[in-house]
């Protein structure tokens, strides 16, 4: 049990008794961090949750945007970090299927997943064995349900060596008149409970999430890891759609976190009502469960659908037909009280608010000291270090990765992963733009920089592709939020992030909060790991790619001298310290909108190509569109708009947020330059057969020997 002496005494205070041994267990799992979010909830409420296109915010299973007339986007991210460090395989594939459950409990059909995953150096053996079985996991779940997986990012830190994170965001679209929600308004229906049946698998799951690991939890806590079975999954959502499109639901909810007692104490408590659950009417994988397991089992692939009584017989017919199992389990019922019944006889009785609504806690703060004091570094011959950062596997090309990933399925996918976002069409007009971002050597430096500039980040990959950003979901990784640094940390975080969002006007309208991220005193790189969702017209679409020979390249955005952090310190010096990166939050604003203007004015397809300027600064961002187009470059460090005479490796690996490289038609590029209100400049122009810095020049030959099959002769 990880409930507190004095959570007990409040329980008890309320119920004005003693618990039994399955209401212990019921409010132990509801109590749970991961449940609860009883040390986050009060530092949350401070982001922004509203805006023009949102139609629902945070607390449902997932937010709301409206992105057509007739279309609504379900957005939601989760973790399933504990579970893949101990079994990295059924981890990732049960962090899918949670995921997905989420989308469908909106009424929403999933189109594409995202994966942000975070692993230990690749020369340790178990980080390698943890990433292969991570990405094979999400690969088999994902291509075998049939959603595709589009985006994404990888990072590979000393600090995620025992604790890896696994990631994952879900978009669905659902028209808006079929939008459902997870309540339960009205007495008398019936909870149908579809899908696979209940085991042992899983029990106590959030409480494993809500706790640190050890070096014997790999294998103490296996049975806290649900068994995927994606081929029921895919007959699940089939079978679960066609209810929606059949049935007047009133409220639908999966079965994740904190099983059959959390989903229905929160349909319930949502609406003000209370419930009876029937045990013997539930199916059973297992002979002999008893009623503490079955109420606390969280296997997979389970639904509950509130239905109307004269529905039964319909919804059990869709169900029969798709070859699910479905079973009434209970009612809503009058009251605030949600009971258990076995044989007839109550066997447990909460009131909802208890067991959904758990109290917060207010633990202390202790401030992070950040560094300051200037690094002092050899300096170092910058064309090795271009090719050294740019080999880096936390840079160099992904495709290990993604092309065990089916992207295309469903036909939607117009920008295929390897860009600064993923596009899907929605019609003939409309496309959406994903990604996920996050910087976590910035926001250990810097708490409140790192989160903000995770945001900005995020963002300026949905600008980069000609989108408008509209709205944002998260999940936030960090260690136990009981020490007083850990909990600082993630305050000046949200607050970082919460800043940016708001001058963007983006609104976060889901997320999750995953604690407990370090084991015996080894703490993870907080990383608070963005996914940004934009909208826009398919003609407005750009991608990071040179076009034609001649076009003239500007750099938007000035560049400061912040090497602090970066990629090109770890790789090439072995340090991550110095003084993160600043969000320059009003700067980084007007880069942003005046890339979106000039692409949303640009009727004639002046501009050619965009790419925003982050990991590995500019340099490695030229590199990049090199490699991607196979067209050269030319560029003159002594045009690029800095602010001071910096070392020229400070001046091209620096990582100052808010900036984009813009490639433009020669005929128009001082037209364009003038009519620019930020600081910008023309740094060169696209040609040849490599990328010339200056007095050096590196053939795209040789970069893309640098950047392809890094990660490939790791895992062969």
């Amino acid at each position: 049990m990880s409930l507190k002496d004095s959570e007990i005494d409040y329980i008890e205070g309320i119920l004005n008794r003693k618990m039994n041994s399955l209401e212990e267990g019921m409010l132990d799992v509801m109590f749970s961090e991961h449940c609860s979010y009883k040390s986050s909830r009060p530092i949350l409420s401070i982001f922004p949750t509203q805006g023009k296109n949102v139609i629902l915010g945070p607390g449902d299973d997932a937010g709301l945007i409206s992105i057509t007339e007739k279309y609504a986007l379900a957005v939601g991210m989760e973790s399933h970090n504990h579970p893949s460090a101990v079994e990295p395989y059924g981890g990732a594939g049960t962090g899918i299927g949670g995921i997905l459950r989420d989308i469908i409990s909106m009424g929403a059909m999933p189109i594409a997943l995202l994966d942000s995953l975070r692993f230990g150096p690749l020369t340790d053996e178990k980080s390698r064995y943890l990433f292969e079985h991570v990405v094979k996991g999400i690969s088999d779940y994902g291509n075998r349900v049939g959603v595709p997986t589009v985006a994404g990012e990888t990072e590979f830190d000393q600090s995620f060596n025992i604790n890896p994170l696994v990631n994952v965001m879900c978009v669905g679209l659902v028209e808006k008149d079929k939008i459902v929600r997870g309540e339960a308004p009205n007495v008398g229906d019936v909870f149908l409970l579809i899908g696979g049946t209940t085991g042992r698998d899983g029990i106590h799951g959030v409480t494993f999430a809500s706790e640190e690991l050890t070096s014997n939890s790999e294998t103490r806590d296996r049975s806290s890891v649900q068994v995927a079975d994606p081929f029921t999954k895919k007959r699940v959502l089939e079978a679960s759609l066609e209810i929606l499109e059949k049935i007047d639901v009133s409220g639908v909810k999966d079965l994740g976190g904190g099983g059959i007692t959390c989903c229905i104490s929160e349909l319930v408590d949502t609406s003000q009502n209370g419930a009876v659950v029937d045990l013997k009417s539930i199916p059973l994988r297992e002979k002999g469960m008893t009623p503490y397991e079955i109420m606390l089992s969280e296997s997979q692939e389970r639904m509950v659908f509130v239905i109307k009584p004269q529905d039964i017989s319909l919804a059990k017919e869709i169900c029969d037909k798709h070859e699910v199992k479905s079973s009434i389990i209970g009612e809503v019922t009058e009251g605030n009280n949600m009971k258990i019944k076995d044989d007839e006889k109550i066997i447990a009785d909460l009131p909802t608010v208890l067991l959904a609504d758990p109290p917060s806690i207010d633990r202390p703060f202790k401030e992070i000291v950040e560094d300051d004091l200037e690094l002092e570094i050899e300096p170092v011959d910058t064309r090795d270090a271009i090719l050294n950062v740019l080999s880096s596997p936390n840079i160099a090309s992904k495709s290990w990765i993604y092309r065990q990933y089916d992207h295309e399925v469903q036909l939607r996918t117009v920008v295929k992963p390897g860009d600064d976002a993923a596009i899907l069409r929605i019609d003939d007009e409309t496309v959406i733009a994903l990604t996920t971002d996050s910087n976590t050597i910035h926001t250990k430096l810097s708490a409140y920089h790192g989160g903000g500039g995770s945001v900005s980040e995020a963002i300026s990959n949905i600008i980069s592709m000609g989108a408008t950003p509209c709205a944002i979901v998260d999940c936030l990784n960090f260690g136990n939020p009981e020490t007083p640094e850990v909990l600082w940390q993630f305050k000046q975080c949200i607050k970082g992030m919460s800043d940016v969002a708001s001058k963007f006007n983006v609104p976060v309208i889901s997320g999750n909060v995953s604690f407990y991220n370090e084991t015996e005193g080894v703490k993870i790189n907080p990383a608070p790991v963005v996914g940004v969702i934009g909208v826009e017209n398919i003609e407005n679409i750009r991608t990071l790619d040179f076009k034609s020979a001649g076009d003239k390249i500007i750099l938007i955005g000035e560049t400061f001298d912040e090497v602090g952090g970066s990629e090109f310190l770890k790789v090439i010096y072995g340090l991550e310290k110095g003084k993160a990166p600043r969000v320059r939050i009003n700067t980084e604003y007007a880069n942003g909108q005046a890339v979106l203007n000039l692409i949303g004015k640009d009727v004639n397809n002046n501009i050619t190509a965009v790419h925003d300027v982050s990991n590995g600064g500019i340099a490695i961002a030229l590199a990049e569109m090199v490699i991607k187009s196979g067209i050269g470059c030319e560029i003159s460090t002594l045009n690029i708009n800095a602010d001071s005479e910096m070392d020229v490796n400070n001046l091209l690996f620096s990582e100052t947020h808010g900036r984009y490289i813009v490639t433009v038609k020669s005929d128009v590029a001082d037209k364009i330059l003038n009519k620019l209100e930020v600081s910008a400049s023309i740094i060169g122009e696209v040609g040849g057969d490599g990328l010339i810095i200056d007095n050096f020049k590196i053939t795209k030959d040789e970069l893309a020997d640098c950047y392809n099959g890094v990660i490939e002769q790791y895992m062969q």
